[in-house]
């Protein structure tokens, strides 16, 4: 018998270490490596204290770990950006709203209906204040302006869009594939 068989070093191998098959997150390592996704809440919280509500309201929105799968890192955005919005006056959430792009705007209504799912002591109020504000400035997007109205109704004449309701009639041979 060849005294190599005899050794138990061959046991210390971890063969899952060489599986091609192996799963590996590459964008996680990249993620963990670069630091921890998200706002970084001692820099919004030097902002609260003085008093710089919308540099915090974007240090909070800046970095968030939408694409990690970290439940941990979420919730800790999601309380870093829920504490900055209960901190604003209402007066001042509509100058917010306003200094944001429509990328960002679609983050604070995720951010805001995360909120809605577990809500604090009064972060209701607070978050539906938010909610009216954010609705009113995509509305505003998706009305065309008061100057063209003219253009609008041509287009529209164009387009076959109109005022009237959209009337859908339920027929025996209409199915949805879903």
């Amino acid at each position: 018998m060849a005294r190599n068989t005899l050794s138990s070093r061959f046991r210390r191998v971890d063969i899952d270490e060489f599986d091609e098959n192996k799963f590996v997150d590459e964008q996680e390592e990249a993620a963990a490596a670069a630091g921890e996704p998200g706002p970084d809440p001692s820099e919004v919280d030097g902002l609260l204290r003085q008093g710089d509500m919308l540099r915090a309201f974007h240090a909070a929105l800046r970095n968030s770990p939408v694409n990690t799968k970290n439940q941990a890192v979420k919730e800790r955005a999601q309380g870093v950006v829920l504490k900055v919005l209960t901190n604003f006056k209402s007066s001042e959430i509509e100058q917010a709203v306003q200094s944001l792009d429509r990328n960002g705007i679609d983050l604070l209504m995720k951010y805001i209906y995360k909120g809605f799912e577990k809500p604090t002591e009064n972060s209701s109020a607070v978050l539906l204040q938010w909610h009216e504000k954010v609705r009113e400035h995509i509305a505003r997007w998706l009305t065309p302006a008061q100057g063209s109205d003219q253009q609008a109704r041509q287009s529209q004449t164009q387009t076959g869009w109109s005022d009237r309701p959209l009337r859908m009639r339920a027929t025996p041979q209409a199915t949805w594939n879903i």
